[in-house]
């Protein structure tokens, strides 16, 4: 039993009523085959897409930690989100990509302070798309860390994503690698750091939250 919890990973929160309806629908098709049958695949399905993997983040001081499961769309500089006021310098940036079949709850990149969290409305482009940064409906997070280094997180809904689960207060404080979010159902995270930061992944890597380094703060 200690190796099937192990191997298992818990089911996220959120991905409760999604698992409990199509069991809830099983069980009352239970005499028809197709519905029983489509029900139970529904069911696994989203137990699939909720799950709520443990992870141990690095002991290393200074690092940035993935916010998200996926793959590096890109690694460039980019001007952080408006609705953040964190001027208008361009800076390091990595993206990633999330797609349905990765896991879809975010983790804290670094330990800090909750400074602002904006929610701002817009598109629903294809999350790998470039202009998704801009135009898409997102939620922004400001983190500063205890030696005053500023950092951004930015969830962004995707082209079958129309939710973003932010569970974070302006104030509370935060430990690298705990778990603060989740977007359904594909989607992008972006992160931020500041000038001088030396970002560890290229293009094309895949990243696994709270575990994979992007990046070491100046």
């Amino acid at each position: 039993m200690d190796l099937v919890r192990r191997s298992i990973p818990p089911l996220h929160p959120a991905g409760t009523p999604f698992v409990a309806v199509p069991l809830a629908l099983a069980g009352l098709g239970r005499r028809h085959r197709v519905v029983r049958t489509a029900s139970l695949l529904t069911a696994g399905a989203m137990a699939g897409f909720f799950r709520h993997p443990p992870r141990v983040p690095p002991n290393r001081a200074g690092v940035v930690v993935a916010p998200a499961d996926g793959e590096v769309a890109l690694v460039d500089h980019a001007v952080p989100p408006a609705e953040l006021n964190l001027g208008s310098t361009p800076l390091p940036r990595v993206s990633i990509f999330l797609s349905v079949l990765d896991v879809h709850v975010q983790r804290v990149p670094v330990s800090g302070t909750v400074e602002a969290v904006v929610h701002k409305a817009g598109q629903f482009l294809s999350a790998d798309l470039a202009d998704a940064s801009e135009v898409n409906e997102r939620t922004s997070m400001h983190l500063r860390t205890p030696s005053g280094h500023d950092l951004a997180v930015v969830q962004i809904a995707g082209l079958l994503a129309r939710r973003i689960v932010n569970t974070t207060s302006v104030g509370d404080s935060l430990t690298i690698g705990d778990t603060y979010g989740l977007i359904r159902f594909g989607s992008r995270v972006d992160t931020y750091f500041p000038e001088g930061s030396r970002t560890a992944v290229i293009v094309g890597q895949r990243a696994i939250g709270a575990e994979t380094v992007l990046a070491e703060l100046p």
